[in-house]
């Protein structure tokens, strides 16, 4: 029944707890999956305290178990093994705690962790986390190269040490993570995040040597994966040896075999280097001395051909040509001439020839009045009217004193 309560009659602490429990006590038995994150098996207590933790989240439950079930286990199990539990809701009145009370518990074999991986991988790459294409380009020469390994472990020394050997300029900056056990997906992701946010890091190598499935398991989490995804600086995964495979493999930019091989990849040698130059430079210079040799080839043979080898003759024969050109133009041009002064003679003695003053110079003279009126027939004058005559040179000015008609004229002649 429900519990009633009011201002004036509120219910004690123990009521409450007590029906907390009684309310908890009805829910049924249930599977839960983990990770040990914590284990206390005390010889002189008949009950075993587990913590089991969430993998992928910050959350984790008490679990109780009887130290009989918890020693038939077939398989030992240790903090960070991975388990399923078979359990019931227990509510602790005294300190209001509420845990689990493990009926069964069942440690997940590799077969099992496989399939959980591949399922997870599926996921994954359905979402498009391992598409080549987000895949970063790695810097030829790194200035500083960020490095998460294990503390004074093995892989630290093979990167480091490798990589100065190769290029001895080489700056790392190290974030040590603890790279096995429950808490390793975290401490990882932690590193990653102040490593990317660093601008003087250029590359991520993510290092680890080899180990079992379950030492790997903190590769494959799918919070780590995610961080990994989200980082602008390119990932260069290192974990385990060319047999292991952690989903880290397939989200990183670039996937090496082992520690050793990360150095290799991501750092050039110097000495290589060098060499690479040298050819280079040697190649260049035969190509350089090839090229110059066929160019003064090449001019020699222009050199020897007859334009070359008797340059003015060309203009020799072009001084001809103008020579004929000028000549044939000079000529040309006095013919024109000669027609055209002839022709403007011509014209010059027809127009002449029609020319008043002409007739004027064979005797004849033109009369005008005192007005200026040239006289044309006897009857347009009077006797005694003044009249000018104009001349070839000069005027005369002249009385009339008679004058006839045309046909007096030609009675007289006759």
């Amino acid at each position: 029944m429900a519990l009633e309560t009011s201002l004036e009659k509120p219910a004690p602490v123990r009521v409450i707890a007590n029906v907390m429990s009684s309310y908890i006590q009805r829910l049924g038995p249930i599977w839960v999956e983990g990770q040990i994150a914590q284990l206390s098996r005390r010889s002189t207590s008949a009950t075993v305290f587990l913590t089991l933790r969430d993998p992928v989240a910050e959350v984790s439950v008490q679990v109780t178990c009887a130290r009989s079930t918890f020693d038939a286990l077939s398989t030992p199990v240790t903090e960070g093994a991975r388990v399923v539990v078979f359990a019931r809701f227990q509510y602790y009145v005294p300190r209001g705690t509420l845990s689990l009370n493990a009926r069964e518990i069942r440690p997940i074999g590799v077969g099992e962790l496989l399939a959980r991986i591949e399922q997870r991988r599926q996921l994954l790459a359905a979402e498009g986390l391992f598409d080549p294409d987000l895949k970063k380009r790695l810097p030829f020469l790194p200035q500083r190269i960020g490095l998460v390994v294990g503390r004074n472990s093995a892989a630290e020394r093979d990167v480091v040490d490798n990589a100065r050997r190769r290029w001895p300029g080489v700056d790392f900056r190290i974030e040590y993570a603890t790279v096995q056990g429950h808490d390793a997906a975290r401490q990882v992701i932690e590193a990653l995040v102040v490593l990317d946010n660093d601008p003087g890091v250029d590359v991520i190598v993510v290092a680890r040597g080899g180990g079992d499935l379950e030492d790997l398991l903190p590769f494959s989490d799918e919070g780590l994966l995610r961080a990994a995804a989200s980082c602008r600086t390119p990932i260069v995964s290192a974990v385990g040896h060319e047999s292991d495979q952690p989903l880290l493999d397939l989200v990183a930019d670039l996937r090496v075999s082992t520690p050793t091989d990360a150095a290799k990849r991501v750092i050039p040698d110097v000495r290589e280097e060098l060499h690479r130059v040298t050819r280079l430079r040697d190649r260049t210079r035969r190509v350089v001395d090839a090229l110059i040799e066929r160019e003064q080839h090449g001019l020699a043979t222009a050199r020897a051909r007859p334009a070359l080898a008797a340059p003015h003759r060309h203009f020799d024969q072009l001084g001809d040509v103008i020579d004929s050109l000028r000549d044939r133009t000079r000529r040309c041009l006095d013919h024109r001439l000669s027609r055209a002064s002839d022709e403007v003679g011509h014209r010059l003695a027809r127009v002449r020839s029609l020319s008043p003053l002409a007739t004027l110079q064979r005797g004849y003279a033109v009369l005008q009045t005192s007005g200026g009126v040239i006289i044309t027939e006897a009857g347009t004058v009077s006797r005694g009217e003044v009249v000018e005559a104009l001349l070839a040179s000069g005027r005369l000015t002249a009385t009339v004193t008679t004058t006839s008609t045309a046909e007096h004229a030609d009675e007289e002649r006759t």
